[in-house]
């Protein structure tokens, strides 16, 4: 444990946990054996860190968290699994994070992720860089979530789900198939797409040329009458932005489907281009 650290002589820091420097802890949190703390790292009061979890430097737990807990599954029989926070993530009251189901296997959290307060990651997800949970957010187990994707307030993913890159789901929302990258999720609905993300796009540097592709295989793949393959098929042939390729990648490689359409005024809607 580095010298240089600030615990509160009311928590608990036991023999076995790597902190490293400059870590603060608050008054009443709890650090178990084999975990290591990286640089930096800010530990609120009444946060309960357990074995077998790694928090990468620059993070920031907010009171309550509990981070590494066993998983909410039936089939857990024990042994050895981890949780593995990347670095400047910020984790805010009462969020949980529970470990891997298999022997060996891990819940994985990105770099510079946000998780509001009582949000919840299951066992075995995995979230890429710069995801948003806003407030009481819930994954199931072995979620995938891609990078700067948006789950907003009070959703809903179910297990084995997986929500591609800088898509967003609205507030109030459900989905048990994919959500494909780019794409928004209506609010208070069920597995449906109401539109591109344009706002997210653009703030994850898209051009303009990959954005207006992006509205263009939109319009293709919800408004055409096309089946799914179909769809695709006419997708490759007409659009050739990188992004191109990895939303058809992600589609045709669904083992759950993907999400409807349902129109509904979404801002951003997908009926213009932008210009440069």
């Amino acid at each position: 444990m580095s010298t240089r650290c600030l615990i509160d002589p009311r928590a608990v820091v036991e023999e076995g946990a790597v902190l490293g420097r400059d870590v603060v802890v608050g008054p009443f949190s709890y650090i178990a054996p084999d975990t290591q703390i990286g640089d930096g790292c800010v530990i609120g009061p009444h946060v309960v860190i357990h074995r077998h979890t790694t928090i990468g430097p620059g993070c920031r737990l907010h009171a309550g968290a509990v981070i590494g807990d066993l998983p909410q599954d039936l089939g857990f029989s024990g042994g050895v699994s981890f949780v593995k926070i990347g670095a400047g993530c910020v984790i805010r009251e009462g969020v949980t994070i529970h470990r891997g189901t298999k022997e060996g296997s891990a819940t994985e959290v990105g770099e510079q992720c946000f998780l509001m307060a009582n949000s919840h990651v299951g066992h075995n997800a995995k979230l890429g860089s710069k995801v948003i949970l806003a407030n009481g957010a819930l994954l199931a187990g072995y979620v995938h979530v891609g990078d700067r994707v948006f789950i907003s307030g009070n959703c809903l993913v179910h297990q084995f789900v997986r929500i591609g890159r800088v898509a967003m789901m609205g507030g109030g929302s459900g989905v048990s198939k994919d959500v494909p990258p780019f794409f928004t999720v209506r609010p208070l609905v069920s597995n449906m797409v109401g539109a591109v993300n344009v706002v997210g796009m653009r703030r994850a540097g898209l051009s303009i040329a990959a954005r207006n592709e992006i509205r263009q295989a939109f319009r293709i793949l919800y408004r055409s009458g096309l089946n799914v393959s179909q769809a695709l098929a006419e997708i490759r042939a007409r659009l050739h932005e990188p992004e191109i390729l990895e939303l058809c990648d992600f589609i045709s490689s669904s083992q759950r489907g993907i999400c409807g359409f349902e129109a509904g005024g979404d801002s951003g809607s997908d009926e213009c281009t932008e210009a440069g």
